[in-house]
């Protein structure tokens, strides 16, 4: 498969052309659908926002929170978070205020707002603005991942004067044209506030759907980076004494269902799907081995809320996966499983699942669209159940809240339509408490609920790469589940 794309070096992309001196190409793995800064539409437009956004806080390459637009932060009582804006301006040039916080957090929590985290902005009760670089954030609840939050890519700081079609951010980079569906071209700002960066002049994405193309692109010299390496390339990159790899494991492969709906508004039909998949086929389908089983919620054994007496909590088990598929009616109720065709990891897991029910009696037929319907098929609902994958918001396990918190708003990146009363009421109990050993106790009763309640299936972890030219320094790869945050280091990325 490989060797076929590779055999083709002359094929090109659309809008693919060689870069200006100083002008990094990079090849993105999808069209962003969108880059609204508070919309969750996927991670090539995650990495995209990276590129144009910054948010209060952010990443370090360690995975350490650090200061981004805010150089400090502290905790004031159990209710408010302070934090002291540094010395920074806005992509066209007028200055980052506390003002524009406020602005930003009214927005995201409007009522009509289709922004990821609305409701957790919700839960803020004010925003104090004692002078234009102090911002005091005052929520409704004790909130300890307050900081964490605001370091998420679907939560930037906006201009508060910004047309709503044009939203300016303080991102090292500027967005200065798009071929849309093709390309987009980003050129340096000369107002970003970390002085000497960026490094790059400019960069040019090129989106490149099939990935072996991708590839391709990078050995025959279109591309200077990639994302989304293709686990079957992995070693011929790493073999390759012009490229190099950066690889690590935290993103990981799950399943979320139509909770609105029979069969699977039933735990049981739930639970039956998750003891009828034998994930090291997965693992070798779908990521040639370079993965591992995931049969719990998907928190990392280096965490500090890691939780073994579950670590084979949805191990495979065909009779008692038949049993509760039985029992529960699915068994005898054809259903659709969302996935996608442009991501081979999504259409090869899908394809292992399809199968694996097939053996235990379960019709299951695929739905196979672009990226970009994909996502607006799952944001509706219109499924039974769905292939995602993707990491946690941070390494924290709060970060896994926006899987199997019932109470947010529809995400494709969610089950749909499914409440999960107490496991909510216990992600809100260790968000809002300081304790350490509390917050363990918390966090190990939530994951025992979600065990049985599978508001989602874990299928597997997966390596997630990123490859580029020796020439490229730089760029970092973040460690765990910030794998998705490390188009952060493009702001120090170089191009020899």
């Amino acid at each position: 498969m490989l060797a076929g794309a590779a055999a083709l070096p002359f094929l090109r992309i659309p809008g693919a052309r060689a870069a200006a001196p100083g002008v990094l190409t990079f090849g993105l793995s999808s069209f962003p659908p969108s880059i609204q800064p508070w919309a969750n539409s996927g991670t090539a437009a995650a990495t995209m926002k990276l590129l144009m956004y910054r948010g209060l806080t952010s990443y370090a390459d360690d995975g350490s929170l650090r200061g981004e637009l805010a150089e400090s932060w502290a905790r004031d009582g159990d209710k408010a978070w302070v934090f002291k804006m540094r010395d920074a301006k806005f992509q066209n040039g007028e200055k980052v205020t506390s003002a524009d916080v406020r602005w930003t957090i009214e927005q995201v929590a409007d009522a009509k707002s289709t922004a990821f985290f609305r409701n957790e902005m919700q839960k803020v009760e004010a925003v104090e603005t004692p002078d234009d670089r102090t911002v005091r954030i005052v929520t409704k609840v004790p909130v300890v991942t307050l900081p964490n939050m605001m370091a998420s890519y679907h939560l930037p700081i906006i201009y508060r004067s910004s047309d709503r079609r044009e939203p300016v951010g303080a991102g090292p980079f500027i967005l200065k044209g798009q071929e849309r569906g093709t390309s987009l071209d980003f050129e340096a700002n000369p107002n970003f506030y970390k002085p000497g960066l960026p490094r790059l002049k400019g960069i040019r994405v090129v989106a490149y759907q099939d990935e072996n193309l991708r590839v391709s692109a990078l050995q025959s010299g279109d591309l200077d980076l990639i994302e989304y390496v293709p686990w079957q390339a992995m070693d011929a990159i790493t073999a390759n004494p012009a490229l190099s790899l950066d690889a690590v494991d935290g993103a990981f492969m799950f399943l979320v269902f139509n909770g609105a709906k029979a069969p699977f508004n039933d735990p049981r039909a739930r639970k039956g799907v998750a003891h009828a998949i034998r994930r090291e086929d997965v693992v070798k389908a779908a990521f040639f081995g370079r993965g591992s089983g995931l049969f719990q919620l998907p928190i990392a054994e280096s965490s500090a809320y890691y939780n073994p007496e579950y670590k084979n909590a949805w191990k495979y088990d065909p009779d008692l996966a038949k049993k509760l598929l039985t029992e529960s009616g699915a068994l005898n109720s054809p259903v659709t499983m969302l996935s996608t065709a442009q991501y081979g990891m999504h259409k090869d897991t899908a394809e292992v699942v399809q199968s694996q029910l097939a053996a235990i009696g379960m019709k299951v037929q695929l739905n196979l669209p672009d990226w970009a319907t994909r996502v607006a098929i799952g944001n509706r609902g219109q499924y039974d159940f769905a292939m995602m994958g993707t990491a946690a918001d941070s390494n924290d396990p709060d970060g896994i809240a926006n899987f199997i918190d019932g109470s947010l708003s529809p995400s494709y990146v969610r089950s749909y339509g499914l409440k999960t009363e107490r496991i909510t009421e216990l992600l809100a109990a260790g968000r809002a408490e300081f304790d350490e050993a509390k917050r363990r106790a918390i966090y190990k009763e939530m994951e025992g609920i979600a065990i049985e309640e599978a508001p989602i299936v874990g299928l597997t972890w997966r390596s997630q790469g990123y490859a580029m030219k020796k020439g490229v320094t730089g760029f970092k790869n973040l460690p765990g589940a910030l794998t998705f945050y490390s188009g952060l280091t493009f702001e120090t990325t170089s191009l020899a």
